[in-house]
Parts: structure tokens; sequence; C-alpha cells
């Protein structure tokens, strides 16, 4: 049995109508927000900018529809037995019937990644919003590329030459390694700054729209530490701050009903870094919760 000192002996124990009420909620919430993506599915659609979430975070929406209560939280079994999690990865049943989240498992087969993440959560929060990125790193990404070989399948809002001439105004200050390392290799010498994943923690801030749609994939990598409602809030914003990401870009989205925002003009620029400071402060807003999260089982 755990001490008294350990999250288990100190859990909230929900009794069989609330988790399952809970978990219910979560099922409808996960099933709307993934509607679209699984009617496409169907009949072998794509969407190039909601199903990016899916590809880039390959997420099922099985997985967004299982729902964790997150450590502290015990659930009381009901009339048939113990709760589904008993029979999930890393959760523990104890004599009574109630099922915990098995810290001490958890923690000896994931420990490091909840390391890295809050540290990395942390130090993001902590820092002030860059924006003056403008969103070029999806230009970056297209500058001088060959026809046909663009990865969102979409034409080029300004065309070819009209993109790279974008480019080659503006300076380009991109602070993550994981929309870096797909620029054009004639643009990686643009870029004013060179992150890396060995100093991911020391470049990441929170204006920058790529780390601020990972608060989505640090809470899948923490896995059943994370509340299943902080999971759909952390997928939520994603999704909405895909969608900026994918207006600001050079591609023509009009097809999808979605208006440019011309980060080549100053009113696409006003608009791009007021909405970019809408998303970091929501994100921050995420990252201290997944923070708490990581707390909870220190």
């Amino acid at each position: 049995m755990p001490s008294a000192a350990t999250p288990e002996a100190r859990a909230t124990v929900l009794d069989a109508a609330t988790w399952r009420e809970l978990a219910d909620t979560h099922a409808t919430r996960a099933d709307a927000a993934t509607a679209g993506h699984r009617e496409r599915r169907s009949r072998h659609a794509r969407h190039a900018i909601e199903d990016f979430l899916y590809e880039y975070y390959p997420t099922r929406p099985a997985q967004l529809r299982r729902w964790h209560p997150g450590a502290g939280i015990a659930l009381a079994p009901d009339a048939d037995g113990p709760a589904p999690q008993a029979a999930w990865r890393w959760y523990r049943t104890a004599d009574d019937g109630t099922v915990t989240l098995d810290v001490d498992a958890y923690l000896a087969a994931r420990g490091d990644t909840v390391r890295f993440v809050r540290t990395l959560l942390a130090a993001t929060a902590a820092r002030p919003a860059f924006t003056g990125c403008f969103g070029l790193h999806e230009w970056a990404m297209v500058y001088r590329e060959p026809e046909g070989e663009h990865r969102h399948g979409l034409p080029l809002r300004l065309g070819a030459a009209g993109t790279d001439a974008v480019v080659e105004q503006h300076r380009i200050r991109c602070s993550h390694v994981d929309a870096f390392r797909f620029f054009t290799p004639d643009a990686v010498g643009r870029n004013t700054l060179r992150p890396t994943r060995q100093t991911q923690v020391d470049d990441e801030q929170p204006g920058c729209l790529h780390a601020n749609m990972d608060v989505y994939k640090w809470a899948l990598k923490l896995g059943p530490l994370v509340p299943g409602a902080l999971l759909l809030d952390c997928f939520e914003l994603a999704g909405q701050i895909r969608v900026l990401d994918m207006q600001a870009s050079p591609y023509d989205v009009t097809a999808y009903g979605l208006a440019p925002v011309a980060i080549e003009s100053p009113e696409g620029k006003a608009e791009y870094v007021r909405r970019q400071r809408e998303h970091a402060a929501r994100a921050n807003v995420l990252r201290g919760r997944l923070l708490d999260a990581c707390d909870a089982v220190r």
C-alpha cells in the first residue's frame, strides 16, 4: 500500500457516478472536436490545415477520447467492479477496488520525459514573447523551392517570385528547432538564429506559434499525468493557432473559407501580432496547468 506521503494516499476519491459523468462529457467533447477529421478519413480526404495536428503530432481520435483523471484522483468502483482505467498502463487497483495512477511505475518509465517537459515549459513561460517574426518560418520553408514540391499542396498566394521577394525583404528570426529544420537550404542562412535540439530549452519563447502549438505535444507526452479536460484544451488551442499559422503563410487558403493575414503589409503584420499575443497568453495559462500536473508527482 502507498505511504501517507504518496500522491495515491492523498488522492481525492470520485464516486462512480461522478467519474462516469466526467468521462462521458470528455468523450462527447472529443468526438465533436474530431468529427471533421473522422468524416474526411472515412472517405480518404484531407484538410491541409486541420489534419496537420493528427499528422505532425501523430494522434488518433480514440487517443483524445480517452479520459484520464490525472494524478491525485482516485476512481471508486461501481457495481460492475473497478473503473476501466484499471486495465490501462500505469494505473493500479487497490484492495478496495479504487483505481489511481501508479505514480512510482509511471515515473520509473517516464520520469526523464516529465523532467524535460517541465524544464522546457517553465523556461518558455518565463521569457517575454517575441512578436517580430511575423510567421516568416512558413515562407522560409518554400523559399526558392521548385514548383510542385511544397509541403501542403496548396498554391502560393503571391506566386513563387512574390513569395521569395517577401523572404528577401524581411529579417527572419525563427527560434523553433522543429520549424527551422524545414527551411529550404537557401533559407537556412537567412535565419538570424540557429536553434538546435540541444539549445531548445534556451531558445523557445511564448510568442512562437509553433512553441504554443507544441503545448499540445507536451500534454500528449505526459500521457495519464494530464487530466482529460486539459489535454482537449491544449488540442483546441493548437488547432486555432494552426489556422493563424496558415492564414499568415504564403499559401492561398481561401479555398477553406479563410482570409489571408498578409504579413507583407503593415495591416497584416498588426493583425498577426495581435493574434500572436492572444495565443501566447492562452498558451502560458496551459503551460502553467501542465506544470502543476508535473509538480503533482514530484
